[in-house]
């Protein structure tokens, strides 16, 4: 059987697809060769299969790097769904949990490891991994290991030194959606690559018009969009609150409407997606933690109420229009107001330093840890109480445990839904002759559990608690209290899931004075989130330019042509030039200058068009630097 019959084999049974997607098929050989390989497909370009199917066609674990918590467990349950043995390991897990998950992959029982980066520096990790058989090292959202990246994680760069401990023939795949000309360089020397193999699929989405407006009016232009433009939308806002208040307007505008972010439950959040993807629920107003991993082809409008911080994070977020390729629009409303919000961001993201500092030292009060200790510590953390508490400001006090996790000090994670944990107080003896006649329910949980589950006697063991309120036939509240009236008659200990955010002290807490936060940390990074915030500023601004065109240019892909269909040329159209003329007489002017100068007359006479059209034309290409007009009035290509 060659390569290719067995990754279409693969692909075919555990997936039921017949062909690849563009690219795909090349990355995949290029990872089973055992290759170094980068891998640039947008949203929805299927880059999970990418390092999948080769995985399944090697011997060993795929170790599988991710800083999404939630797309770790969503791509793990995936693959279990489809008899693909696969584990997570990330901050959160106890010792014997995470302990476990090695020794599985160690004796060879798992395809997939799925990792957090801040793991990977671990005593523990390093230990283990060396008696692994590692078939595979994906690094997914490689854009993260840049430090010209949009999304710049420190935890990332202990990604190469795995390489060094791993035998020299483990292949590194990365993957990302986003990544300028730089970024994609810079991946490549972080992690070391032997060869610089990039595989890059065009950025541009032809189906989609990307529309930008100005108005005063943002909810009367919504309104409007949603009623000229059937089908399913995401609309895009900035904060919590104002999902919520949005959805409840369109709802009251009658169309089916929710609202999402990451402060909901789990199973919230999954009933909310659920509704959406199966078209119950026409609208979803998000926050950005909405879309990761959700793969729903026929969303029609994605509609951003809101600036976005980086032109990076638009064209993901936008991107998930139109995935069934048929005509969509990415809409950005804005006004004047929305440009100083965005420039305040600077100063919500960068607070001054002594503010920083300040952070760290009532960070350790809280905690009651003293200097020269707590490395390793971890503990839940609500941001909310600890504002509140030594009343700080919400944003940047964010920020600024943000950037002492780039600097070194601490590590804020993601929340984590920590499940239920149960162990039996009483001995095996004594619940025998326990009688719980008053309240048979209580005597149907302890047999559930002694038969779902060992070792309870010994050790805390993690519930399933969606299992055993469908088999008691109780609700989910009603196990809840019969779990918790079990634990105050003394017969189990009971601990009840939470979700939380954790914060885990990455060295021993310093003294203020000996607190540094260095220039590539601050200063740097600071520069260039103020030119991404200036991007995206001249990007809304610019009514001289295709949208599409701006997009992929930023993204390196120089040689693009108009789109046809966004705001700008939509009114170029207006003013008697088609996109299909404008290709034309474009193409017509690269040939007549091949040959050499022309004088601005000849040129004009040789278009052969209206000399409306050809001004505008010429204008236009001198605008994108494609040609210039010398002082002597001669057109020439511009190299």
């Amino acid at each position: 059987m060659s390569n290719s019959e067995k990754y279409h084999s693969v692909l075919q049974k555990y997936w039921g697809y017949s062909s690849f997607r563009p690219l795909q098929e090349d990355i995949i050989d290029a990872a089973y060769r055992g290759l170094d390989v980068l891998g640039l497909m947008p949203t929805g370009g299927g880059k999970s299969i990418t390092f999948q199917v080769p995985a399944l066609c090697k011997e060993g674990t795929c170790l599988v790097i991710t800083p999404l918590i939630a797309l770790m467990k969503d791509q793990v349950d995936n693959l279990r769904d489809k008899g693909i043995r696969a584990l997570t390991v990330y901050s959160g897990m106890s010792h014997n949990e995470i302990l476990q998950a090695y020794d599985n992959c160690i004796l060879g029982d798992y395809k997939f490891l799925y990792i957090s980066p801040e793991r990977l520096a671990t005593e523990l990790f390093l230990e283990k991994v060396r008696r692994m058989n590692v078939s595979m090292l994906v690094v997914d959202e490689s854009h993260c290991i840049s430090q010209w990246g949009y999304d710049f994680r420190p935890s990332y760069l202990k990604i190469a030194e795995i390489r060094s401990v791993l035998p020299p023939d483990v292949p590194v795949l990365a993957l990302t959606a986003t990544a300028t000309p730089e970024v994609v360089e810079d991946i490549q020397n972080q992690l070391k690559f032997r060869q610089h193999l990039v595989y890059k699929k065009s950025f541009a989405r032809k189906n989609i018009a990307y529309v930008v407006r100005k108005t005063d009016d943002k909810v009367g232009q919504m309104l409007h969009i949603l009623n000229s433009v059937p089908g399913t939308s995401i609309v895009y806002v900035r904060n919590r609150k104002k999902t919520k208040e949005v959805a409840d307007l369109l709802r009251n505008e009658g169309f089916s409407a929710d609202h999402f972010h990451a402060g909901l439950s789990q199973e919230s959040k999954d009933k909310k997606q659920e509704a959406w993807k199966s078209g119950e629920c026409r609208v979803i107003v998000a926050t950005n933690a909405f879309g990761m991993g959700i793969d729903k082809p026929d969303v029609r409008t994605v509609i951003h109420l809101d600036l976005p911080d980086t032109l990076e994070a638009y064209f993901q977020e936008a991107g998930r229009a139109g995935r069934d390729e048929k005509k969509a629009y990415a809409i950005l409303l804005y006004n004047n107001s929305d440009i100083s919000k965005l420039k305040k961001r600077v100063s919500d993201n960068f607070p001054e330093r002594d503010f920083i500092v300040q952070v760290y030292r009532k960070l350790s009060c809280y905690f009651e840890i003293g200097v020269d200790e707590g490395a390793g510590f971890m503990h839940s953390f609500s941001l909310m109480d600890f504002c509140t508490v030594f009343k700080l400001p919400m944003l940047q006090t964010f920020s600024a445990l943000k950037i002492l996790q780039q600097a070194g000090y601490v590590e804020l994670t993601d929340e984590i839904n920590q499940q239920s944990k149960v162990m039996f107080v009483m001995t095996k003896e004594e619940l025998y002759h326990q009688s719980l006649d008053y309240d048979p329910k209580l005597d149907e949980i302890i047999n559930l559990l002694l038969r779902s589950y060992t070792g309870l006697f010994a050790e805390y063991a993690l519930i399933d608690e969606v299992m055993m309120s469908h088999r008691l036939e109780l609700t989910r509240d009603e196990l809840y209290h019969k779990l918790s009236a079990l634990s105050k008659l003394g017969i189990i200990s009971y601990i009840p899931g939470k979700k939380s955010p954790y914060i885990i002290y990455s060295r021993r807490r310093v003294d203020d004075k000996y607190v540094k936060i260095g220039r590539d940390v601050y200063e740097t990074r600071l520069e260039r989130f103020q030119e991404r915030i200036q991007k995206v500023i001249a990007y809304v601004m610019d009514e001289e330019h295709c949208r599409s065109r701006m997009l992929l240019q930023y993204f390196g892909e120089m040689k693009s042509s108009n789109c046809g269909m966004c705001d700008f040329c939509l009114a170029k159209k207006d003013e008697g030039v088609s996109n299909h003329e404008y290709e034309r007489l474009r193409e017509l002017v690269q040939s007549l200058l091949k040959s050499g100068p022309v004088e601005y007359r000849t040129m004009i006479s040789s278009m052969a068009c209206e000399e409306s059209h050809a001004v505008y034309v010429l204008r236009y290409m001198q605008d994108e630097r494609e040609i210039e007009l010398t002082d002597e009035g001669f057109y020439r290509l511009n190299h």
